[in-house]
């Protein structure tokens, strides 16, 4: 590769996290996914149900209810208001314009009494209402992610109430409309080019940290750091420089997800610090710890990337431990082709619950299946357990025909597949070693 296109291929996987996440912030506020309606800037979409196949979201999860608001804090701060949730579980997740997890708010971050919490943009000065607790987002466009816990459809009504009651308003009545996302130059053609374009527009509204933004000036020979667009006549050469670096790059950021180097259990990656990449912004909820933080900023820009791709608003493992696998015990890749058991001896050590959840590859969605379940935990009814009190998932596509067998069971896509197992609220066994992951194993079929 040449010089340029080994700095397009760098940019590219510096700059993925952004794009990709603004692309969904933009998409969530012109049409919304599946259950979440569209909802403008500073105002939460509430679902009315856990997600489903029609929530095209990378790793969307199955076993809360989601209330996603897009905030701008351009035009000056907003008061957030939480209800009284009486000891349930739920997060609000506070993400900037880069995926940095900055804030939580929550059972496990504040608890579950009634609270209001100020969110500001970068910069801001003023005077903090009485009571309020003030929140300070790393760049003017940032997400709040709400996730409630919900047992069931009996479940749903208690779940809006509280979803109702959680609210967003502007601290000044007389405060403009939100900027939103600045547009691009509509004459930037090709999918490599308008990621380039994407990234040097949003750089500029959404600097990132102080450390960051010198390690970005070494993409000005890119025109990333150019006022004005330079792809929408890009000489011959910038333009094959960028194709072949924006390929390169998404060649890395796919092969992180899969070959990171997050410890592994049988066959399971414990992707426990897949979202430690924030090093610089740490408000309500956070832990700014040398085991919460990845100290080297080369590494976390890759794990960032990674992460964005496989798993976009994940948790920090101390509010949620997500562990994924691609392969079974064997080593083999998990397909629908077979069929396979997952054996609990003991359940995941959590304060909140547990669950697995089943995605296809490669857009980590989930699939449609015949019984409409995506996931199976300790919330999961009339699970069978076995004598010993040990809890055996049967994986496979196609229904089991012993109805014990039938009630583990978690439907597969027909191709290849990646289940997550979530835990929320997890207890130091996970981190420790003092809790074991069980292994994925391959049905031996019956000879005729």
């Amino acid at each position: 590769m040449s010089d340029l296109e080994t700095l397009a291929a760098e940019a590219y996987v510096y700059g993925f996290p952004m794009v990709f996440n603004l692309d969904e912030v933009g998409r969530f506020t012109r049409k919304g996914m599946g259950s979440l309606p569209a909802s403008p800037f500073n105002r939460f979409s509430h679902a009315t149900g856990l997600a489903g196949p029609k929530d095209t979201f990378v790793s969307v999860n199955n076993d809360t209810v989601y209330s996603i608001a897009q905030v701008d804090l351009s035009g000056g701060p907003l008061l957030l208001h939480v209800p009284d949730a009486a000891g349930r579980y739920y997060v609000l997740q506070f993400v900037d314009a880069w995926t940095n997890n900055f804030a939580y708010v929550g059972r496990r971050a504040t608890g579950t009494a009634a609270g209001s919490y100020l969110l500001t943009g970068p910069g801001w000065s003023g005077e903090i209402p009485a009571g309020v607790t003030r929140i300070t987002a790393p760049t003017a466009v940032a997400t709040i992610v709400g996730r409630w816990a919900c047992d069931g459809p009996g479940d749903l009504p208690a779940v809006r109430t509280l979803q109702q009651a959680t609210t967003l308003e502007p601290l000044d009545p007389d405060t403009p409309p939100p900027a939103g996302l600045p547009p691009l130059h509509d004459r930037v053609d090709g999918a490599e080019l308008l990621f380039f374009e994407k990234l040097r527009t949003w750089i500029r509204a959404f600097p990132p940290s102080a450390a960051d933004r010198t390690y970005q000036e070494r993409f000005a020979p890119l025109g990333l750091l150019d006022e004005t667009t330079p792809y929408a006549a890009a000489s011959a050469e910038m333009t094959r420089a960028l194709t072949a670096g924006y390929r390169e790059g998404r060649e890395r950021v796919e092969y992180a997800t899969t070959h990171s180097d997050s410890p592994e259990q049988n066959g399971w990656k414990l992707t426990y610090g897949a979202f430690d990449y924030n090093l610089d912004f740490f408000e309500t909820g956070t832990l700014n710890t040398p085991r919460w933080v990845i100290a080297d900023r080369d590494t976390a820009r890759i794990v960032r990337a990674a992460s964005a791709r496989a798993g976009l608003w994940g948790n920090h493992a101390y509010e949620a431990a997500y562990a994924m696998t691609w392969n079974d015990s064997d080593g083999q890749p998990l397909d629908g082709t077979q069929s396979y058991t997952l054996t609990f001896t003991a359940p995941p050590p959590v304060d909140a619950f547990w669950s697995i959840t089943m995605y296809d590859l490669p857009d980590y969605y989930l699939i449609a299946n015949p019984i409409d379940r995506y996931s199976i935990g300790d919330r999961t009814p009339d699970l069978h357990h076995d004598p010993d009190g040990s809890l055996t998932l049967r994986l496979q596509p196609q229904r089991p025909t012993d109805p014990e067998v039938a009630a583990n069971w978690l439907p597969t896509p027909p191709g290849r597949f990646r289940p997550i197992l979530r835990m929320y609220q997890p207890r130091p066994a996970v981190f420790d070693g003092t809790y074991t992951l069980p292994p994925i194993t391959r049905v031996a079929r019956r000879k005729p």
